[in-house]
C-alpha cells in the first residue's frame, strides 16, 4: 500500500476499561503502556507500516491523556535546545508521518455513538479503517482494504479464531448471515475488529447510545452487506491485567504483531 494513502484510520479509544481497573484509574486503557509504549501507538505504527498515517482518535474517558500524549510526542522524540529564557530550538524530529485529529467524543458514549459523532471526519471517503484500542494483530491492512475493495458492500470485519468468551460469527462463503454476541458453543470465528467501512454505514447509527456491535452489525448482515476478511495469524485483546501482562512477555520476546 502506497505511503501517501489517504484513507482515514477511526481508532475507538473512549472506553474505561474497567476489568483492568488497576491500570485504567489514571489513564484510559489506550494508553495502557506495552513495552514502554501505549498500546495505541502500537496499533497506529500497525496501521502506518501499511501506508495509512491518518488517524481520527475518539476520546472520551481520561481523553486528556491521550491528547496531552499526541500534543507532546514530536517534542519527545526530538532533540531540543532549551534556552535561560524558556526558548525551545527543536534540532532533529524523530516522530511519525502521522496526522493526527483528537475528537471529544463523550465519557459514556458506546462505540457506534462514537463512530456517529466523528462521521463528519469520513463522510466524504469511499470507505474508512476502525479498530479498537485495545487489540494488536499481525493483520495484513493492505490485504484487508483491498479485499473490500473487491468486494462492494458496505462494511468488512476482520474475522478472528480465539477464545470462546467473545461473540460468533455466522459466515457463509464470504458474507456474514448473523452476528451473535453471546454463542451457545465454542469454536468459528469472532470479531477481532479492523473494520473497513463505507461512510453509508453511518446511517445505521441511532446516537449514543448504540453499540455499533448490536443493531448496526446485525443489520448489515442481514442485508448481506458484511463482509469476513477471514484472519489466522496472532490477534490478541489488552482486556485484563493478565492479557496485558502476555503481551508484555509477547513484545520481550520479537512481538509478534510488530510489522515496522
Amino acid at each position: 500500500m502506497a505511503q501517501n494513502n489517504k484513507t482515514k484510520v477511526v481508532i475507538l479509544a473512549g472506553g474505561k476499561g474497567t476489568r483492568i481497573a488497576e491500570e485504567t484509574q489514571v489513564r484510559p486503557k489506550p494508553m495502557v503502556e506495552i513495552g514502554g509504549r501505549p498500546i495505541i501507538w502500537h496499533i497506529m505504527k500497525s496501521y502506518s507500516a501499511h501506508g495509512l498515517n491518518d488517524f481520527v482518535i475518539c476520546c472520551g474517558y481520561l481523553g486528556d491523556k491521550v491528547r496531552e500524549y499526541f500534543l507532546n510526542y514530536a517534542y519527545q522524540n526530538a532533540d531540543l535546545t532549551i534556552s535561560p529564557n524558556g526558548q525551545v530550538e527543536v534540532h532533529q524530529r524523530h516522530a511519525e508521518p502521522w496526522t493526527i485529529t483528537l475528537v471529544d467524543t463523550g465519557d459514556e458514549t458506546m462505540t457506534g455513538g462514537r463512530i456517529k459523532r466523528v462521521g463528519r471526519y469520513v463522510a466524504d471517503d469511499p470507505y474508512f479503517c476502525l479498530t479498537y484500542g485495545d487489540g494488536l494483530s499481525d493483520v495484513d491492512i493492505g490485504a484487508l482494504v483491498r479485499f473490500h475493495e473487491a468486494h462492494g458492500a458496505q462494511a468488512t470485519i476482520t474475522a478472528v479464531s480465539p477464545l470462546a468468551r467473545f461473540g460468533a460469527l455466522k459466515i457463509k462463503g464470504d458474507t456474514v448471515e448473523r452476528f451473535v454476541e453471546k454463542p451457545t458453543a465454542e469454536g468459528g470465528r469472532i470479531n477481532g475488529g479492523f473494520f473497513v467501512l463505507s461512510p453509508r454505514v453511518l446511517d445505521l447509527i441511532e446516537g449514543d447510545e448504540t453499540v455499533f456491535e448490536q443493531a448496526p452489525l446485525e443489520r448489515l448482515a442481514k442485508s448481506g452487506q458484511l463482509r469476513a476478511y477471514r484472519h489466522d495469524g496472532f490477534w490478541q485483546p489488552m482486556d485484563t491485567l493478565r492479557e496485558k501482562l502476555h503481551l508484555e512477555d509477547l513484545w520481550a520476546s520479537g512481538a509478534p504483531w510488530k510489522s515496522w
